[in-house]
């Protein structure tokens, strides 16, 4: 079935939804009814309540019956959906940062916490059952812009800043007074703006606005002196200037990059762009996605790191796209005013 599917590859586009505004910066979350396949009704419109400018991000619990997003608040908040999605539960952080945003959030497997990174430098988690932050630590010396959990365990931790590093914890032996991460996987040049674990507790990927993704394995830790010297020299905002040359000419790694592959070819620009695993049900997770600031979906082959397709359609910065578990579907949204869905012809 994998054979089959990684020979028919999603490029048929369509449109899914449009809105008179753009898609990313907005106080209103749509859920959409996605089991047929071919129609994709809106079945709730949630008004986001104590937000800044935007929802920064979203995430369901397991079970589907929740869902949580967050802003530039000190509180997160949890929405049941059912009815009018009128129950908005504020899950406060406490942090100590006036101006504070959780940039990423991620539920555990039994979806009795929530994990969170935060722009004060920290991470957070929020425990449901307790009804209180049970974890704060500082992680990284800038921005902390993504979190995943490793497996379903949920006791080890990854985290990626405006660093440049990607770090792995571990709940177990961790102490919020004196945090030490159990290792440092460095080789991006510029900060990261999204890690995907696999799920196996062993590999994971990272988005930069160094302008790559990298495939890692945490076996293979790194040491921090080059990677703090090269970051130190870069002085540009990726949200509105143009990446300086020396990123986007670069065909070579940096001495002390311990990752297993690196992934060149997309734009990293204006926001957060996501890069997921390919589902493992219906590819094996042969193939590595993302979005791209300029309006393309790229996919990648994760062994031979070349490109083998570019879904063209958006007219601006695709900032997530998700692959459907089982069917050949991708789904992407942009900072435009759009929702496209891909599919393969056979399907």
């Amino acid at each position: 079935m994998c054979r089959i599917n990684n020979s028919k590859l999603p490029q048929r586009m369509r449109i899914v939804d449009s809105y008179d505004h753009k898609a990313f910066c907005d106080r209103c979350i749509r859920v959409y009814d996605s089991s047929n396949g071919r129609d994709f009704p809106e079945i709730y419109q949630i008004q986001g309540r104590d937000v800044g400018w935007s929802v920064l991000d979203t995430a369901f619990t397991p079970d589907g019956r929740h869902i949580a997003y967050s802003s530039w608040s000190p509180c997160l908040h949890l929405v049941e959906l059912n009815g009018d999605c009128s129950s908005h539960v504020a899950l406060p952080l406490c942090p100590e940062e006036r101006r504070f945003c959780i940039f990423s959030l991620v539920f555990s497997s039994d979806g009795h916490e929530i994990l969170c990174g935060a722009n004060d430098r920290h991470l957070y988690i929020y425990d449901r059952g307790a009804n209180d932050r049970t974890l704060r630590v500082e992680g990284h010396d800038g921005d902390v812009n993504t979190v995943a959990f490793a497996d379903d365990t949920s006791q080890i931790i990854y985290s990626g800043g405006d660093d440049g590093f990607c770090k792995v914890w571990d709940r177990r032996t961790l102490n919020e007074a004196s945090p030490k991460p159990v290792g440092v996987l460095a080789g991006h040049m510029d900060g990261i703006t999204y890690i995907d674990s696999r799920g196996d507790a062993r590999y994971l990927l990272s988005n930069s606005k160094d302008q790559s993704i990298k495939l890692w394995d945490i076996r293979m830790f790194s040491t921090q002196d080059v990677t703090r010297r090269t970051l130190g020299g870069h002085k540009w905002d990726y949200r509105w200037q143009k990446v300086p040359k020396k990123l986007v000419n670069r065909k070579t790694n940096m001495k002390g990059d311990t990752s297993v592959a690196t992934y060149r070819g997309h734009s990293v620009l204006q926001t957060l762009i996501r890069c997921h695993f390919s589902p493992a049900f219906s590819t094996g997770q042969r193939y590595i996605y993302t979005g791209c600031a300029y309006g393309r979906v790229i996919i990648y082959d994760m062994l031979t790191g070349s490109i083998v397709s570019k879904l063209q359609g958006h007219t601006s910065c695709v900032r997530d796209v998700s692959w459907h578990p089982f069917r050949p579907e991708i789904i992407s949204t942009s900072v435009s005013h759009k929702h496209r869905l891909f599919t393969s012809d056979s399907f």
